[in-house]
């Protein structure tokens, strides 16, 4: 792509509204300096930040592609074009967002897909991802603060070395998930599906777990503060995990795993367990009130 006359169709439609590149980078959340690289031809905007800039600047998105080499163009523009035409020779090429390295701030990705494992890296500030497709990707060192994930599926993801503040991840999938050296605060999981999840080395406090699946969930050397566990937890391990404030309340625990140094913060109120998980919390010394032991 000739990046220079790209660059020159950004600055021509820049000056048409009258806008300064700090305005334009403030309306795209970037820096200014990210626009004089563009309008220098030194880079150019990925596919998603286009199509912002041709809202902003009030063009059409085929006012940018006439410059585009063929790849670039048929992701953003040829769907509608090749729908009648494809044929068993030529393939539909699937669309591949990438938002790694991004500051992204209210803004409404609700039903993003099509991310391909790019994920990584970004700050994300009261957002809007409900009903998204996240599943398969690496996400690693985000931070992610309120935002709104409710019904999103995170199956099969990896999550590393993130921060998540405050964020809706109610009824979520997060079948599979691995979440490595990662802290989780103030989060509600409400209704989520832990089945087969892996957590390691990170913290989870404040977070609302009330009719989360755990099944098949393991905890491995991970912080647990201020949570709550109802409904049925089967076939679970918490292993080298530090408890504070943690209870289980109304809960059903079976085969569920125990190997940590000490029990003596859990609460368990009106909550059933099988023999076996009995003791495993008998031998940390756990206060076992509040357990009944569950008929065979």
């Amino acid at each position: 792509m000739e990046a220079k006359i790209m660059g020159n169709k950004i600055a021509g439609a820049r000056k048409e509204k009258n806008m300064s590149q700090a305005q334009l980078a403030e309306q795209l959340f970037i820096s200014p300096q990210a626009v004089g690289k563009w309008e220098r031809g030194e880079s150019i905007p990925d596919i998603l930040t286009f199509s912002r800039l041709a809202e902003i600047l009030g063009v059409d998105l085929n006012y940018f592609s006439e410059n585009f080499p063929s790849a670039v163009a048929e992701k953003t523009f040829a769907a509608d074009q090749q729908t009648a035409a494809l044929t068993p020779a030529k393939q539909e090429k699937k669309l591949s967002w990438d938002m790694s390295r991004g500051n992204w701030v209210d803004a409404d990705f609700s039903g993003l897909k099509n991310l391909h494992e790019k994920f990584s890296s970004s700050n994300m500030q009261r957002c809007r991802f409900i009903g998204s497709v996240l599943s398969g990707l690496l996400l690693k060192r985000n931070n992610v603060d309120s935002c709104d994930f409710s019904g999103s599926d995170f199956s099969n993801s990896h999550i590393q070395a993130s921060h998540l503040s405050g964020n809706i991840f109610t009824d979520c999938s997060w079948k599979e998930v691995t979440f490595l050296e990662s802290y989780a605060s103030g989060c509600d999981f409400s209704g989520a599906d832990f089945t087969g999840a892996k957590i390691r080395s990170g913290g989870i406090e404040k977070c609302n777990m009330l009719h989360a699946i755990l099944n098949h969930t393991s905890f491995n050397a991970v912080q647990l503060a201020d949570i709550i566990f109802e409904g049925t937890l089967e076939d679970c391990a918490f292993e080298n995990c530090a408890f504070t404030r943690v209870t289980f309340r109304n809960a059903t625990l079976i085969n569920t795993f125990f190997k940590c140094r000490s029990l003596k913060r859990i609460r368990f109120i009106d909550s059933q367990v099988d023999r076996m998980t009995y003791a495993f919390l008998k031998n940390g010394n756990a206060n076992l009130e509040g357990i009944t032991l569950l008929s065979t």
